[in-house]
């Protein structure tokens, strides 16, 4: 008979998109991250059950990397061998928009000029985190819920599971104090901390993993050798 865990148990949400443009982009040699390793890392005291991973899968964007969807959907494919994470898949949108120019021009008759642009968009991420939160919360399935993210759309479910379900609730901030959102930072919560910069490194996946498929390897663009620019990389302030 298995014992049950002397340590409260927490499930854990990433916000993707956020936890790469805040704290991954420019830093390829961290971005074969292990979810659940980072979990445990910065929350010793729990006992980690459940990761919950939602992102959107790219797409190919004119100038940009053509390689970037294979290396993200390798990436996929490897978090699918842990055996606690879960991934949800929004969708990623390119638009056609008319926007004004910046700085704001102004025609002769008085309205901005504007310019024609493409427009990416992820769709679909932040609701089904929220949704995921809320009814893992109503069900009751961790002792404490805990969001990694800095994005201030979800401080409404946040706050409900605090203060409509009384449950425990916590933050892992991708960025430093003083780029923290204050929307989340004034929320009552009973736990706030950075995910620390030198956490990346230290919780990398194997370089090549087995699943249904066959073998799965880390990007070569994502070795370990690789450093993004110096200014792209945050500091550990």
């Amino acid at each position: 008979m298995e014992e049950p865990s002397a340590r409260p148990t927490v499930a854990v949400y990433v916000d993707g998109f956020n936890l790469y443009r805040r704290l991954l982009e420019g830093q390829p040699q961290d971005k074969w991250l292990d979810l659940e390793a980072l979990a445990e890392r910065v929350l010793p005291e729990f006992d980690v059950i459940a990761v919950r991973y939602f992102t959107a899968v790219i797409k190919p964007l004119p100038g940009k990397d053509r390689s970037a969807p294979q290396r993200q959907q390798a990436y996929l494919r490897a978090l699918r061998t842990r055996p606690r994470t879960s991934i949800f898949e929004g969708k990623f949108r390119i638009d056609t928009r008319v926007m004004p120019v910046h700085p704001v021009e102004l025609r002769s008759d008085g309205t901005a000029k504007t310019v024609k642009v493409k427009k990416t968009e992820e769709k679909g991420s932040d609701v089904a985190l929220a949704s995921m939160l809320l009814i893992d919360a109503m069900r009751g399935i961790a002792d404490c819920f805990v969001v990694i993210s800095n994005d201030s759309d979800l401080v409404m479910p946040i706050r409900m599971v605090k203060e409509e379900l009384g449950r425990q609730i916590g933050l892992l901030s991708p960025v430093d104090e003083k780029r923290s959102s204050n929307e989340l930072r004034q929320l009552d919560l009973d736990l706030f901390r950075r995910v620390p910069v030198e956490a990346l490194a230290e919780c990398q996946l194997p370089d090549e993993l087995q699943d249904e498929h066959g073998v799965v390897r880390r990007p070569e663009k994502w070795s370990i050798n690789s450093e993004g620019p110096a200014e792209a990389r945050p500091s550990n302030q």
